[in-house]
């Protein structure tokens, strides 16, 4: 099951039966706040590419551990990339065998690769394209990296975010 080796007993990379891809599960359990892991750069660009996340309004990272680009996105994350702290942290409560999902507008801005989103929550967004192509109000709903946060123009203010 957890063919690339994780490196951490409480998280492995699986096969998605419906996307026909890898994804990052969890083998524990997480409460909504805690870090689940800490992240870094294993390399850093001044453009987005598939593989990447963005970490400020200039910077894109490759992520380190590289299991961590297999994290998927859902219009209704249980993730979100801190990309001030450098950590993964839970949104929400997380089960063992959950898949771990992110809100990649919340930390892209313009993606390099845009695509159809198939995750099926009543919140689906249908085409993923970044934080510049969503609505301000659904952007609202999300716990959103600073940097997309300015670049929206608004204050960021963490006691106001989930």
């Amino acid at each position: 099951m957890d063919a690339l080796g994780t490196g951490d007993p409480r998280l492995c990379v699986d096969a998605h039966e419906q996307l026909g891809q890898r994804c990052v599960r969890s083998l524990a359990a997480f409460a909504p706040g805690e870090a689940i892991l800490a992240f870094r750069a294993a390399a850093v660009r001044d453009r987005p590419s598939r593989m990447t996340v963005q970490v400020s309004e200039r910077e894109h990272i490759e992520l380190a551990p590289a299991f961590l680009s297999f994290v998927n996105h859902g219009c209704d994350p249980n993730v979100y990339f801190d990309v001030e702290r450098r950590a993964l942290v839970a949104l929400a409560r997380i089960a063992p065998g959950d898949e771990i999902v992110f809100f990649y507008p919340s930390t892209e801005w313009v993606m390099a690769s845009p695509f159809e989103c198939r995750c099926g929550s009543p919140r689906c967004l249908g085409r993923v394209g970044g934080a510049s192509q969503v609505p301000a109000p659904v952007l609202a709903g999300h716990r959103l990296a600073p940097h997309i946060a300015r670049l929206l123009g608004h204050a960021w203010a963490p006691s106001a975010l989930p």
